[in-house]
Formats: structure tokens, sequence, C-alpha cells
């Protein structure tokens, strides 16, 4: 009778071991998401018109025609309308989120606008595929496609980035380059590579550079490069795998053409005019021997409200490259020197 027991005991344990196991299997087999025929292009949109497009842009679309799929996944989705916006910009909380849509009508937005979308088809295996696929649909929930954006550190091009390295974790040479490039240090700065994608003398170039503190001028990594869409489409063309074989099964891209201010309407041409106009009123106040305080007045203004803001942003916002700079003191020196026509004596 014991022995009757114990025997009916152990083969339970064993059922239950077994069904156990059977559902570990089980849970570690995920059912296949697209057939084999599917395939997955990075596209990177050229620049636009708006500041905020300047830097040009970073999707995902997945394509399998036998299931009728054709969907582009765009971490870069935010409402100027939503409560507090602009407030909460300055502060460097805007929320972004990912968004889906169709490939013919984000198609058809870009050529409307004229920006070019340069296309990456990615050389996966079906599995690869269905592991990128399955996390841009977790990503895609409600719950989890909110994010805090940030310009240089999560963006539009970081959070596909990383999506990819990691659907791609498990492949050791592709970790490998990717562990490098956290490493890989250059000679150029934040602030350098980012001028570079804003058109050259134009005022935007300027406010950057009024906000930008020392911190922008800190030497980038490789990998921190990559928050910019041309130069994430120039990386993921030269990533390959063990065998040799590209990341990039074909791909349709040109550089990126940065459009070129015309020389009035520069920053430098800007504050050339601001200073003949000073020394013009700086004149004729020496001539009549009086003085326009009005001008110092609302120069005086405008002093303040840069350092306001400024300092609001370096120790109130999370934006993370502002501060105090040298650029900080370009119209006060203007200022002063038109004005010594009028003090000198």
């Amino acid at each position: 009778m014991k022995s009757s027991h114990t025997y009916r005991l152990l083969c339970t344990l064993l059922m239950t071991a077994g069904l156990l196991f059977s559902a570990f299997i089980r849970a570690d087999e995920q059912p296949q998401l697209l057939t084999d025929s599917a395939k997955i292009y990075l596209l990177t949109c050229s620049p636009g018109e708006a500041l905020y497009e300047r830097y040009g842009h970073t999707a995902i679309l997945v394509q399998d025609e036998e299931l009728g799929i054709s969907d582009v996944y765009n971490y870069g989705i935010f409402d100027f309308n939503a409560e507090h916006f602009y407030w909460r910009f300055v502060k460097g909380e805007t929320y972004y989120q990912l968004g889906k849509e169709d490939a013919y009508w984000f198609m058809r937005l870009y050529e409307h606008a004229g920006r070019q979308v340069n296309i990456q088809q990615l050389n996966l295996s079906p599995a690869d595929r269905d592991a990128i696929y399955r996390a841009l649909i977790i990503n895609y929930y409600p719950e989890n496609r909110v994010y805090l954006y940030n310009f240089v550190f999560d963006n539009c091009a970081t959070r596909p980035y990383y999506l990819l390295m990691n659907a791609l974790g498990e492949k050791s040479d592709i970790k490998h380059q990717t562990s490098n490039i956290k490493h890989q240090t250059s000679d150029i700065t934040f602030r350098q590579l980012i001028r570079h994608y804003t058109p050259q003398g134009s005022w935007g170039d300027f406010g950057i550079n009024l906000v930008f503190g020392p911190r922008a001028d800190k030497p980038m990594t490789a990998e921190q490069r990559l928050f910019l869409p041309e130069q994430l489409m120039n990386h993921i063309s030269g990533l390959h795998y063990a065998d040799g074989t590209s990341l990039v099964a074909a791909e349709h891209i040109q550089p990126f053409v940065i459009q070129r201010v015309p020389w009035y309407a520069t920053w430098y041409f800007g504050l050339a005019v601001l200073f003949v106009v000073l020394a013009i009123i700086s004149l004729h106040d020496r001539l009549q021997g009086k003085r326009t305080k009005w001008v110092d007045y609302i120069l005086y203004v405008l002093y303040g409200v840069l350092i306001v803001l400024v300092t609001f942003l370096t120790f109130f916002s999370i934006h993370p490259l502002v501060g105090f700079g040298p650029y900080l003191l370009i119209i006060p020196s203007i200022h002063l020197c038109a004005r010594i026509i009028y003090l000198w004596r």
C-alpha cells in the first residue's frame, strides 16, 4: 500500500515536471508574425523648412504583401496644441510618441513637402524580422508609445537604433560593433555636429550658439552621433555580419543637402546692421550733445531676457547642452563698441 502511494506520488511529480517543462518551452517559442517574404526598411527623411525639420527624420517601414502589412513606425509624433506645450518645451519636458501610418501616405507627405526619403532594406532572417516587428508592436501599445523626448539622447533616431540593436543583440558580430562605438571618441563636439546640419549663418545657428554652454563643446562618442538621422543612416550602411555580409541588403540613399542662407538673411549681416544703426545714433547723440536713452533701455531689457532664459534653461530645465557661454556677450559687445562713439571724449 505504501509502495503504491509512493509510486503514484512519483508519477504525479514527473507529470508536473513534464508540464512545467512543456510550458517553459512553449513560453520561449513565439508564433511567427510575418511571412518569409516580409521586408523591413530603415527610412531616413531629408531636412525640411521648419527649424525642427532641419535635422531630418528616421522611421521604420514593415512590409508584408502576403499579410497586407505596409506600416511606417515613426517615433517623431508630437502635438503643438497639447496643453502647455511651449512651457513644457522650454523646460525640456516635451513628450513625443510612436505613431503608425500607412506607408503610401507617409511617402506622399514627404514627397509633397519636397523631402527625399532614403530607403535601406535590412538584411534580416525571418526570426530577426519577427523580433523587430514584435518590439514595434509592443512599443505601440498605448501604455508604451509615449516617451520623454530629448533632442540629443532620446529621439526619433535613437529609438529605432536601439530597437534594432536590441533585436539583433544575440548576433555577436553586430553586438561587438555596437559595443565598440560606445567608447570610440572623436574630435567633433555636439555644437559642431549640430551646427553642421543647421544652415550656416541662419538665425537658428545664432540661437544654438547663444544658448549652448560648455557641455556642448565636449567631444562625442561615435554612438552619440547617431541621434542625427543621417549619421544613423551612414552607420547602418557600415554594419556587417561575421561572414562579411552587410546588414543592408539594398539601399537608395543620398547625402543630406544643407540649405544655404542668403547673405542678407544671416545673423552676421543682421548684427552688422545693428552696429551701424547704433553707431549712427551714437554719432548723432554726440553731435547733438544728448543721449537717446530708450535705445539703451531696449537693449538692456533684451540682455535681461537672455540672461533669465539661459539661467532658467541651465538650472530649471532638463535640456542637456544649454548653459552660459561666450556667445551671450556678442550683442553687449556690439552695443558697447557702437556707443563708444558717444562716450568717448
